[in-house]
């Protein structure tokens, strides 16, 4: 777990570090890097993350072993989430997906939460499970987030 949280923090600094950026940071992951958004956002500078079908935050499997501490520190995340889901994901069980947003709503965070009837990697263009219609959604959700949470207008 420390080096997925060493590598998003040497990203964040690298970022922080170039003359173009404004120091307001998100994320955006997809499948397991959909969890490694939402552990990037753990970091107080990340304003705004963006977790696609993020796997395993439920059961606790992300790296060796079955016990990452993702839902233990929920209450680290202070900026806003984006949590997208498919509803047929059998990676991401509605059991899975309810532990998630119970969670997250007990410690207060602030997210939007949205589900689609679709498998997991519906945003993929390519194979039977790819949603052209449900990508874009996502996708014009990402942009109205960031759009948001990090224009100059917003802290």
């Amino acid at each position: 777990m420390s080096s997925y949280d060493a590598d998003a923090r040497a990203a964040l600094d690298y970022l922080v570090s170039s003359p173009h950026c404004t120091g307001k940071l998100g994320v955006v992951g997809i499948c397991i890097g959909g969890h490694l958004a939402f552990r990037a956002a753990m970091q107080p500078e990340v304003l705004a993350a963006a977790c696609f079908y993020a796997t395993d935050i439920h059961k606790r499997s992300l790296g060796q072993g079955m016990h990452d501490d993702s839902l233990d520190r929920i209450g680290r995340i202070t900026g806003e989430l984006l949590m997208i889901w498919g509803r047929q994901d059998p990676h991401i069980p509605r059991d899975g997906r309810a532990l998630i947003y119970n969670v997250l709503s007990d410690a207060g965070t602030r997210f939007q939460w949205h589900e689609f009837n679709a498998a997991h990697a519906f945003m993929r263009d390519e194979g039977a499970r790819y949603d052209p219609a449900a990508a874009r959604i996502c996708y014009d959700l990402v942009l109205e987030l960031f759009h948001r949470r990090l224009s100059e207008g917003e802290r």
